[in-house]
């Protein structure tokens, strides 16, 4: 246990049979479970799993693969059905380091806080070790999750080291989350919908000789479509549905007086190409609609940057 909280590693694995041992022999003392997921690795990762005599672990394999999110779901599901209170996610990989499990788990178990994962770009020594291609892929895709998610203040979404209440995971419905690479944002999305507080805690990230499976010509695609629908889901939900707010009146009628605007200027810049002279009361339907609804659209961003649920609100757990 750890502050009165008995504590789950969720560890999803695939083809981590050099590894996985690595994780399991340096879990700390305080995790009272270490549930591995084989999601049907072509490899010896169950076997090595199985041969640990670590009487804390379980082991899950899956039949057919169901990528990096569904071994999250299914490893969140098995440590409930065994009591945790808090689950954290541990790669298969040992790019986490456990010596930083207590930051994550302090915001949890005592600040109050539903949710809280790692952040390695706190500081421009962070970059260091990092792969040039996963430095600009973060950024974009921090900038873009903020956006989707709603959570302002966070960053790094890409990073899976994470602690999170089973009492939050009760209210997610994790058959509609996302199962492969885009899980840790679309967890996010449906964590600002239940307006759970959320929090970023700096830790460093371990690279060392592993080779990354994503295909970034697949994964790319699939994350902007579901940033794009899980925007509008949030919105509707949020700022409609449960409680409609000023923030969906600006940012539809931003869109569309923006659109309007860019519309007419870009008739008017085909009649001056066209030797058409351009009255003052054209520009005007050009340029009024257009700053109208920039200005609406920057309203709308800014009400929703204030919404972002970052103060705790959940009671600490009781050190026994």
């Amino acid at each position: 246990m750890y502050n009165g909280a008995r504590i789950a590693a969720v560890v999803p694995a695939y083809k981590e049979e050099l590894m996985i041992n690595t994780v399991i022999d340096t879990m700390p003392d305080f995790v009272d479970h270490i549930v591995i997921v084989d999601d049907h690795s072509p490899d010896d990762t169950s076997g090595v799993v199985k041969a640990n005599p670590d009487p804390r672990v379980t082991l899950i394999r899956h039949e057919v693969n169901q990528g990096v999110g569904g071994a999250i779901i299914t490893g969140h599901r098995a440590a409930m059905e065994l009591g945790s209170d808090v689950n954290v996610i541990m790669a298969g990989d040992a790019q986490m380091d456990p010596a930083y499990l207590p930051s994550l788990l302090d915001h949890v178990t005592i600040e109050g806080y539903g949710f809280a994962k790692a952040n390695r770009f706190f500081a421009p020594e962070s970059f260091n070790g990092m792969p040039r291609y996963r430095i600009f892929g973060n950024i974009m895709l921090s900038f873009l999750t903020k956006l989707a998610s709603g959570y302002w203040h966070l960053f790094d979404p890409q990073n899976g080291y994470t602690a999170v209440r089973t009492d939050v995971l009760e209210r997610v419905p994790l058959d509609h989350v996302a199962r492969r690479y885009s899980f840790e944002n679309d967890l996010l999305i449906h964590l600002n919908i239940l307006q759970v507080p959320a929090v970023d805690v700096p830790i460093p990230a371990v690279y060392g000789d592993e080779v990354s499976s994503i295909r970034l010509g697949h994964v790319v695609p699939e994350l902007l479509s579901l940033l794009t629908r899980g925007f509008w889901r949030r919105i509707w939900y949020r700022y409609v549905l449960w409680s409609f707010s000023p923030i969906a009146l600006l940012l539809v009628l931003g869109i569309v007086l923006s659109l309007f605007g860019l519309g007419v200027a870009i008739w008017v810049c085909f009649q001056i190409a066209a030797s058409v002279v351009a009255t003052a009361a054209t520009v005007m339907l050009a340029a009024l609609p257009l700053m109208l609804g920039t200005q609406m659209l920057i309203s709308a961003l800014q009400l929703d940057i204030q919404a972002s649920p970052s103060k705790p609100t959940y009671t600490p757990f009781t050190k026994p």
